[in-house]
C-alpha cells in the first residue's frame, strides 16, 4: 500500500489533493442548492482538456426565474466565458437527467457529451418523456452518457424531498 501511496504522490493525487471528477462538482453544486432550499441539482461544463468553464448549482427560487436551472445557468456561464453560443467541444456534467428545456438548450449549445446522474421519470426529457435529442427536429444531439454518479445524485434528491413531507 505504500507504493500506490507514493504514485499516488507522485501523480498530484495524493490525500491533500483528492481527484475530483466533474461530476463530484456537479454533486458539490447540488448540495449547496439543497443548502439553499432548492431542488438539488448541479451542473458543470467542462472543456475538451477537462478545464472546468462553468459550475451551478438550481436557483430558480432565489432568482424567482423558472429557467434558472442548473443546465442553463452553467451553460450561460460557460458561452459567457467563452464568448461564443457554441461550446462545440464541450461536456456538460449534471446530476439529474435534463427536462426538455434543458435539452434544447444543451441542443443549440452544440455541447459534445452529455453525463448525467439519476434519472427522472416524470420530468426528464433525455431518456423519458419526450426524448429530445431522438426527436427529427432536433439539431445537434451529444452523446449521452446516463447513470454517472446515480446513486450519489439520487440519494442527495430522496433526502431533500423527503425532508419536506
Amino acid at each position: 500500500m505504500v507504493g500506490m501511496t507514493a504514485k499516488l504522490a507522485d501523480a498530484g493525487l495524493s490525500g491533500k489533493r483528492p481527484f475530483s471528477s466533474p461530476m463530484d462538482s456537479a454533486l458539490a453544486e447540488a448540495r449547496a442548492a439543497a443548502a439553499r432550499g432548492e431542488v438539488p441539482v448541479g451542473a458543470v461544463v467542462v472543456d475538451s482538456k477537462g478545464r472546468v468553464l462553468a459550475k451551478a448549482g438550481n436557483r430558480t427560487l432565489e432568482l424567482r426565474d423558472p429557467t434558472a436551472h442548473a443546465e442553463i445557468l452553467a451553460l450561460r456561464e460557460a458561452a459567457a466565458m467563452r464568448g461564443s453560443e457554441r461550446l462545440l467541444d464541450c461536456d456538460l456534467y449534471v446530476t439529474l437527467e435534463p427536462c426538455a428545456m434543458c435539452a434544447g438548450a444543451i441542443s443549440f449549445a452544440r455541447i459534445r457529451r452529455l453525463y448525467f446522474g439519476a434519472a427522472d421519470p416524470k420530468g426528464g426529457a433525455v431518456e423519458h418523456g419526450p426524448r429530445f435529442f431522438g426527436q427529427s427536429t432536433c439539431h445537434h444531439a451529444p452523446e449521452v452518457y446516463g447513470g454517472i454518479g446515480e446513486t450519489a445524485s439520487s440519494d442527495l434528491l430522496k433526502a431533500f424531498f423527503a425532508a419536506r413531507r
